[in-house]
Order: C-alpha cells, then sequence, then structure tokens
C-alpha cells in the first residue's frame, strides 16, 4: 500500500509543480513525439495519472481487499479516467475566448465634447466614450473647435490621440 500512496502523493506535488510554475515545467516536454500526443503528455495530465493510479490502487488494496495486480489495474483505469478528464478540461479552458479589446478604430463615428479647445495648429482634448468607460484624448482639428462642442471622430492618429470634427446640427 506504501507504493501506491507514494504514487498518488507524488501526482500532487507534480499537480502542486505545475500550478506553481505555470507553463515552464511543460516545455520540458515540447516536441515531444512531434506532437502526436497533443496535450496528452501536459503536466497537469501527468500528475492526474500519476496521482489517481496510486490512490485508487490504494482503495482497492485497503478497502475492496485485491491483490496487488488488482489494485494496480483498478488504480491505472483510475488514472486514465482522471488524465482524460484533466485532459478535457484544460482543452475547454483554452479555448476560453474573452471579447476583443476596443482598439481605435473603434471610436471612429463616435461623438464627444471638446474638454480643451482645439487650436488650428495644435492639440486640444476631447471626452470620448470607449468600451462604456469616459477618457480624455488628445485631439485635432481642420480648424479652431471651442471647449463645449460636440465632435465627430474621423480617424485614430495615435492610441492617445484622434482626428475630429465639430458636428454640424
Amino acid at each position: 500500500m506504501a507504493w501506491f500512496l507514494g504514487l498518488g502523493i507524488t501526482g500532487v506535488v507534480l499537480l502542486a509543480l505545475s500550478l506553481v510554475f505555470d507553463g515552464v515545467l511543460d516545455s520540458v516536454l515540447d516536441g515531444a513525439l512531434d506532437s502526436a500526443f497533443d496535450g496528452w503528455l501536459s503536466l497537469p495530465v501527468v500528475a492526474a495519472f500519476v496521482a489517481m493510479t496510486g490512490f485508487g490502487g490504494a482503495l482497492a488494496l485497503g478497502a475492496a481487499g485485491a491483490g496487488p495486480g488488482g489494485a494496480t489495474a483498478v488504480g491505472v483505469v483510475c488514472g486514465l479516467g482522471t488524465a482524460w478528464l484533466t485532459y478535457r478540461f484544460s482543452r475547454v479552458l483554452m479555448r476560453d475566448q474573452t471579447a476583443l479589446a476596443p482598439t481605435g478604430n473603434d471610436l471612429v463615428g463616435t461623438s464627444g465634447n471638446v474638454v480643451t479647445a482645439i487650436p488650428v495648429d495644435g492639440y486640444g482634448e476631447v471626452l470620448l466614450q470607449l468600451a462604456g468607460q469616459s477618457i480624455k484624448f488628445a485631439a485635432r482639428s481642420a480648424g479652431p473647435v471651442a471647449r463645449g462642442v460636440e465632435v465627430w471622430v474621423e480617424a485614430p492618429l495615435s492610441a492617445t490621440s484622434v482626428a475630429v470634427r465639430p458636428v454640424d446640427r
């Protein structure tokens, strides 16, 4: 039974190491067998297999009174099932996608208000809505624009500046 418990504890330690060192230990197995197993050799999957093989074998040996061969078979079946579940769960987590981050092109056509007057040959400031947040941008315009005037964004100039024109109403 000590061998099975040792396998189980080793698997838990491997799992803890894979969580602490994130992808560092996975790089050891990168390119192994030219991606023949594609994720099956990831450290969490191997750790799950080793841990459940050990603990499943210990349960079969101690609780069910199975012999060493039967306990090993039960442990391997439990380990394979847990490894498969770990693999599937990690694939689901890897496919989880979030919404795209807003870019400057998302501002084109939005309206805002001038906070600091825009001179002909320089920058002023406008307050725009981006992803539900009010954000202040540096702004240029073809002509002077007074403070408080509503403007539309024509183009992003950089990550923090935009070209605007006054709204004609």
